[in-house]
C-alpha cells in the first residue's frame, strides 16, 4: 500500500501540517517537512496520541460534572473548598472563603471580627458570602445543564488542545481578543465583500474581528484552522454569519476593483454616443449569415464548412448616412447555446430571424431566452418572403406564443419581413436598429481606459495567441498593458475585421489584438491596467485562486463514495482529447459531447484545448488510452509519426455534425449487445430409460424445430421451467449426433439433472446478439 505523507494525514485528522509536523518531532522522530513520508509506527503514534487526549478530554468533563454535583449538595449547608491545586486559586480560595460561626470562638477569628467591626465591615462580610453561595448555586446549575452535551465539551477540549499545540510550534505570542459584543454584531447592514478561499487572516480583518477570535470560532464549529488558511465560500458564509455579517462574492480576484476604476475614470461631460453592439441569433439555415452577408456586400457563408456559421464573427458596419453598427453573428446550431449565451451578454439589441416558410424551432426559442434573460430589445426580421411557402403571419402567430408580440399584432416589438438574398427591405430593418439604439441613449467615454469582452481566441502557428475582442467603454491603444482572465499581455499589433492594421479602437469595435502569453477564454473580460507588472500580479493571484478551487473539488473518500465508484465501475468510459482552433469551438464540442448520455456507456473529456495537435496530445492519449479529435486543426508530423507507432488514433472533422454521429457510433460500440433468447426445437419426453453409472436418459420425440446438442436447453413441467442447462448426450438408437430434426425419436440426457418425468417438454434455446445504438 502506497504511503502516505504528512500533509495527508493531518487532512485524515482535521489539523494543520505544523501542529502534526510538531507533534512528530516532540516523539523523536526524523520528520523534513509536511511532504516527510509517514511510517507504520508514526501512525500508530499519531493514533495512540489523538486516544490519549480523547481519554484526557473525557476525564476532564467527568471530574468537572462531580464537582458541580459536590458544589450543589454542600453548598446550601456550609463552603465547598474549590477543586484546585494551583497557588492563584488558593489565594483566591483564602480570599473567598467566609467566617462561619463555627470558628468565631477562635483568639484570630475574634480579632479579625473585631477589627472588622471597628471599620463597619462584619454586615459586609457576611452579604458577601451570601452573594458568594448564590453565586455558585447559580454556576452549579448552569454547568449541570451543560453535563448533558459532555460530547460536544470533550470534542472542543480536543481541538483546543491541538491548537495549543501549533501555537506553541510557532511560539506565537498570544494578542489580546477584544470581546466582541452582541451590539457588534446585531449591526444591520453588515456586508464583507469577498471571494471564494480567501484566509482567515483577509476575512477577518473585512469584518474588523480579530484573527484569532476567527478560529476560536472555527474550532467552535468543529474547524481546525491557521490564520493563513484558506477556507471556502460555505465556510466564509458561516463565520460571517456568525459576527453578524451577510456575504457578498466576488466574481475573479480584483474584477470589482478594475471595474470600479473604470466607472471613477467616467466623466459624463466627455461622454458620446457610441454605435450599437447588435446580436443576430435565431435557428439554423435561417438566413442570419445571409442577412449579414448583405449588409456587408460580403460573402462570410463562403469560408464557412457546410455552409453554416462555426465561429462567432463581429463586424463593424457603416451605413449610408454615416451611422455605425456592431454586428455579431452568432452559430444557430444547438451545440453553441453557450456561445449565443455570451453573444447575449455583450449585446444591447438582438435580431431574431426566422424563416418565413419555416417555424419557430427549438433554437429559435432558446435564442428568445438568452435575449431576455440578457435584458436586451428584440427586433424580428421574418426572412425568405421570396419564397412560394412563406407565411410571415403563421411567424407571428407562433412568436405569440412565446410572448413576442410585434407591433401589427398590438406588441411591442418591432417586426421587419426581409428577404436576405434578394435584399428586399434591408434597409428598413437598419432603421429600426438605429430607432432602437436611439431610445436605449448609448453613450461611452472615449477618453478613457479601455474595457471589454473577449469575444472568441486562438492559437495561430507563426503569429502566438489571438483574440477578438469588442471594446464595450473607452478607447484601446497599441502598447497598452492588458489583463483578461488569467492572461495578460502587452498589444502589439490590432487588426479589424478586414484585415487592416489599426492603431486604436473605441468603443463597440472589434478587433482583433497580438500580444498575449496565452489563450484567454472567450467571454472573460478585459481591462486595461497601468503596467504588465500589475498585470502579472492580479493574474498569478487567479491562478492560485484557481488552483486553490481545483485542490478543494478532490474531496476525501467516504462509503457512499466508494458505493458510487462501484457503480461507476459498471459504466464504460470513452476517453476524449479535443483540439480545436478557437476556443470558442472547444467548448461547443465539449458541451456537446458532454450532453451524450447512457446508463451503460459516457464520454469522459481527458483534455481540450486550442491548437494543432502536438506529441503531448498524443502521449497523454497513450496514457489515457484516449481518442484524439481535431476540429478545424491538423496534426503536426510529428505527432502524426509518434500516433502510428502507439496506435493512437486521431480523427480530424471540418463539421460539427460528423464529429457527434462518429462519437455516437463509437460510444455504441462500447455497449454491451443486447442478448434474446429464440426457441428452435423442442421434444416431448414420452418414456425413460435407466443407463448404469450413467442415470436416466429421456425417450423424446422431437415435436417441432431442431434439437441440437450445442443448444443451451430448458426443461418445462405443465408450463413452468424447472431446469436451466446444457445436453449432456444426444443419440438416434445408440448413435451420437449433433442434431435431430423435427418428427425423429432421439434419447437425452442433461448434465446436472435426471428426474424426469413423462410428459416433460425439452426445449432448444439460441442466444442471439444485436447489437446496441444511443
Amino acid at each position: 500500500m502506497e504511503k502516505k505523507r504528512i500533509y495527508q494525514v493531518a487532512k485524515d485528522f482535521h489539523i494543520s501540517s505544523e501542529a502534526l509536523v510538531s507533534m512528530l518531532k516532540e516523539h523523536d522522530f526524523d520528520v523534513k517537512s509536511h511532504m516527510s513520508i509517514v511510517t507504520d509506527e508514526m501512525q500508530d503514534n499519531i493514533k495512540s496520541q489523538f486516544e490519549k487526549q480523547h481519554e484526557a478530554a473525557v476525564k476532564d468533563i467527568e471530574k468537572k460534572a462531580k464537582i458541580v454535583d459536590a458544589i450543589e449538595k454542600k453548598a446550601p449547608d456550609g463552603v465547598v473548598e474549590q477543586p484546585s491545586s494551583s497557588k492563584r486559586r488558593k489565594k483566591r480560595r483564602r480570599q473567598q472563603k467566609p467566617v462561619t460561626e463555627e470558628h468565631t470562638d477562635s483568639p484570630v477569628a475574634k480579632e479579625k471580627s473585631a477589627g472588622k467591626e471597628k471599620a463597619g465591615l462584619k454586615e459586609h462580610t457576611v452579604k458577601t458570602q451570601k452573594e458568594y453561595l448564590e453565586e455558585r448555586k447559580s454556576r452549579a446549575k448552569s454547568r449541570k445543564r451543560k453535563k448533558k452535551v459532555d460530547m460536544a465539551v470533550v470534542q472542543d477540549t480536543f481541538k483546543k488542545t491541538l491548537a495549543s499545540i501549533s501555537t506553541d510550534t510557532h511560539k506565537q505570542k498570544k494578542s489580546y481578543q477584544k470581546h466582541v459584543t452582541k451590539d457588534v454584531a446585531e449591526e444591520e447592514n453588515n456586508v464583507v465583500k469577498v471571494s471564494e478561499y480567501v484566509s482567515v487572516a483577509e476575512l477577518a480583518a473585512q469584518m474588523g474581528v480579530p484573527a484569532n477570535t476567527l478560529v476560536a470560532k472555527c474550532l467552535q464549529m468543529g474547524l481546525l484552522v491557521s490564520i493563513n488558511q484558506r477556507i471556502e465560500m460555505d465556510t466564509i458564509i458561516l463565520l460571517a454569519d456568525e459576527f453578524g455579517f451577510t456575504v457578498e462574492q466576488l466574481g475573479e480576484y480584483a474584477e470589482d476593483e478594475l471595474t470600479n476604476r473604470d466607472l471613477e475614470e467616467e466623466d459624463e461631460e466627455k461622454k458620446i454616443p457610441r454605435p450599437p453592439v447588435v446580436t443576430v441569433m435565431g435557428h439554423v439555415d435561417h438566413g442570419k449569415t445571409s442577412l449579414l452577408d448583405r449588409i456587408r456586400n460580403s460573402n462570410i457563408t463562403g469560408g464557412e464548412s457546410g455552409g453554416i456559421t462555426q465561429h462567432i464573427g463581429a463586424y463593424s458596419v457603416t451605413l449610408s448616412k454615416g451611422q455605425k453598427i456592431t454586428f455579431i453573428d452568432t452559430p444557430g446550431h444547438k451545440a453553441f447555446t453557450a456561445m449565443r449565451a455570451r453573444g447575449a451578454q455583450v449585446t444591447d439589441i438582438v435580431i431574431l430571424v426566422v424563416a418565413a416558410d419555416d417555424s419557430v424551432m427549438p433554437q429559435t426559442i432558446e435564442a428568445i431566452d438568452h435575449a431576455k434573460a440578457a435584458d436586451v430589445p428584440i427586433i424580428i426580421a421574418i426572412n425568405k418572403i421570396d419564397l412560394p411557402g412563406a407565411d410571415p403571419e403563421k411567424i407571428k402567430s407562433d412568436l405569440s406564443r412565446y410572448n413576442i408580440l410585434v407591433e401589427d399584432w398590438g406588441g411591442t416589438y418591432q417586426c421587419q419581413e426581409i428577404s436576405a438574398k434578394k435584399g428586399i427591405n434591408i434597409d428598413k430593418l437598419l432603421e429600426k436598429v438605429i430607432l432602437e439604439a436611439e431610445l436605449l441613449e448609448l453613450k461611452a467615454d472615449p477618453t478613457k481606459k479601455a474595457q471589454g469582452v473577449i469575444i472568441d481566441s486562438k492559437l495561430d502557428r507563426g503569429r502566438g495567441a489571438l483574440a477578438t475582442v469588442l471594446v464595450q467603454n473607452g478607447s484601446l491603444h497599441v502598447g497598452d498593458s492588458f489583463i483578461t482572465g488569467m492572461i495578460t499581455g502587452r498589444v502589439r499589433a490590432m487588426v479589424n475585421e478586414f484585415g487592416e492594421r489599426i492603431s486604436s479602437a473605441g468603443p463597440s469595435q472589434p478587433i482583433l489584438i497580438f500580444g498575449m502569453d496565452g489563450v484567454p477564454k472567450a467571454g472573460d473580460t478585459f481591462h486595461i491596467v497601468e503596467n504588465e507588472v500589475e498585470a502579472r500580479v492580479i493574474a498569478q493571484r487567479r491562478r492560485i485562486m484557481k488552483r486553490e478551487q481545483d485542490f478543494r473539488r478532490l474531496k476525501r473518500v467516504t462509503l457512499s463514495d466508494i458505493y458510487d465508484r462501484i457503480k461507476d465501475g459498471e459504466i464504460k468510459d470513452l476517453n476524449l482529447i479535443i483540439k480545436a482552433d478557437v476556443d470558442g469551438s472547444v467548448e461547443a464540442l465539449s458541451d456537446s459531447l458532454s450532453q451524450i448520455t447512457h446508463k451503460e456507456v459516457r464520454v469522459k473529456i481527458i483534455h481540450q484545448g486550442v491548437g494543432g495537435i502536438n506529441e503531448n496530445d498524443v502521449l497523454l492519449a497513450t496514457a489515457s488510452g484516449a481518442i484524439i479529435i481535431g476540429f478545424h486543426v491538423r496534426p503536426t508530423p510529428a505527432a502524426r509519426a509518434l500516433a502510428e507507432n502507439e496506435n493512437v488514433e486521431i480523427k480530424v472533422y471540418e463539421i460539427i455534425y460528423e464529429v457527434l454521429d462518429d462519437v455516437k457510433n463509437a460510444l455504441s460500440g462500447l455497449l454491451a449487445p443486447k442478448i434474446t433468447e429464440k426457441i428452435i426445437g423442442t421434444a416431448e419426453i414420452r418414456n425413460m430409460f435407466r443407463v448404469p453409472k450413467i442415470g436416466n436418459i429421456a425417450g423424446c420425440f422431437v415435436t417441432s424445430g431442431t434439437i441440437k446438442r450445442s443448444n443451451k436447453v430448458l426443461l418445462v413441467r405443465d408450463n413452468i421451467e424447472i431446469y436451466s442447462g446444457k445436453i449432456g448426450s444426444l443419440k438416434r438408437f445408440k448413435d451420437d449426433v449433433s442434431e435431430v430434426n423435427q418428427g425423429y425419436e432421439c434419447g437425452i440426457s442433461i448434465d446436472g439433472y435426471d428426474d424426469f418425468k413423462v410428459g416433460d417438454v425439452i426445449e432448444t434455446i439460441e442466444m442471439i446478439e444485436e447489437a446496441r445504438t444511443i
